[in-house]
């Protein structure tokens, strides 16, 4: 893997929802912007939906916006369930999972890393080396960001593949994570909630439209 090219000052930052469980909600995202969606599949978590309602919910997706499933330690029998039934959906392996168990699917795939203190992100990205990006997200108790901002200075200034930001992201804070980092895509998920697995339309259009003013205020900055 070659180191990942630096983005250029009119990069567009792509926009990740996850955690839906709704029609609505799908539509809303839809309507608000985003460039992904993802669905957790993952039974112990509060936004967990069915592989037949992922499967559902992601036929509501048109050209373009990405389905991405977020799996948690699953084993291979499931993961090939999900992309039989999701042929189209990238995975996310948000666990504990060895770079042989995400090359075993044969399938694209996001690779979570959990940031603390002295973990060594470049390290990991490397060993990952076939990931399509780097997601980035709080290490805290379980698996899952738990809405809590990490502290962004822990991020080297490059990495060998794409880097999503996640992790307490929302509509107040998303614009400075964006400049600050400078992320390919950003990721969010309580940060635009009403409740757990209930996302706000409103919130899911001021998040996006956060994200896209910072873009512009990065593209007019020398």
């Amino acid at each position: 893997m070659t180191p990942f090219r630096i983005l250029p000052a009119d990069h567009r930052t792509r926009i990740k929802i996850c955690g839906l469980t709704r029609e609505a909600d799908v539509d809303a995202a839809i309507d608000a912007g985003v460039d992904a969606v993802g669905f957790v599949l993952y039974d112990k978590s509060p936004r967990h939906v069915t592989l037949a309602k992922a499967q559902a919910l992601a036929q509501q997706l048109p050209p373009f916006v990405t389905p991405v499933l977020l799996l948690v330690n699953a084993d291979d029998t499931f993961v090939r369930e999900a992309i039989a039934m999701l042929p189209q959906a990238l995975l996310q392996f948000h666990g504990d999972e060895s770079v042989a168990q995400c090359e075993n699917s044969g399938h694209p795939y996001i690779r979570a890393a959990r940031m603390a203190s002295g973990f060594n992100l470049l390290d990991f990205a490397q060993q990952f080396s076939k990931a399509q990006a780097m997601l980035v997200d709080a290490h805290v108790e379980g698996y899952g960001g738990g809405g809590e901002v990490f502290d962004w200075s822990w991020l080297p200034s490059q990495l060998p593949c794409p880097m999503i930001l996640s992790a307490g992201l929302n509509p107040g804070n998303v614009a400075k994570g964006v400049a600050s980092v400078r992320p390919w895509a950003v990721d969010v998920s309580s940060g635009v909630e009403s409740g757990k697995g209930i996302k706000d339309a409103a919130l899911m259009r001021q998040f996006c439209q956060a994200v896209r003013a910072a873009d512009r205020q990065c593209a007019e900055t020398p």
